[in-house]
């Protein structure tokens, strides 16, 4: 059975245009990199040089003093990453479940016990409760 969009011959020309894509945006990528510094305005000043922070004028230290990040900023990207790992590899599982049959199935389950880990260590943590 042929599929529709790539050659009968079975040869690489079917992969022709990917590899063009490919080439055309590395060279558009390296070309606008390297065209950058000789289009790009030149006006340097003093708030360019300062961290940015939500608009909001950045202070020197901390509110809870020394300079210390509470971790339950770490602890929500973690959240946030868990999340999207999560949602890369069942999405596709999703919309194939009939197409992987059992296979599928248990690798999902193996994977679902395995991310359910990292949530058991975050609610432990406390990162689930927004103070």
């Amino acid at each position: 059975m042929v599929m529709p969009g790539i050659a009968a011959s079975g040869g690489l020309d079917a992969y022709l245009p990917l590899v063009f894509l490919l080439a055309l945006s590395f060279g558009f990528a390296v070309f606008s990199v390297a065209l950058a510094p000789f289009v790009g305005p030149r006006r340097y000043n003093r708030a360019k040089s300062e961290p940015y922070e939500c608009g909001i004028e950045a202070s020197p230290n901390p509110v809870a003093g020394g300079g210390r990040i509470p971790v339950k900023f770490y602890l929500t990207g973690m959240l946030f990453i868990l999340f999207d790992i999560e949602m890369v590899f069942l999405y596709p599982y999703a919309v194939a479940a009939d197409a992987v049959g059992m296979f599928g199935f248990i690798a999902v389950t193996i994977f679902i016990i395995a991310i359910t880990i990292p949530y058991v260590y975050e609610w432990a943590r406390g990162g689930l409760e927004w103070d």
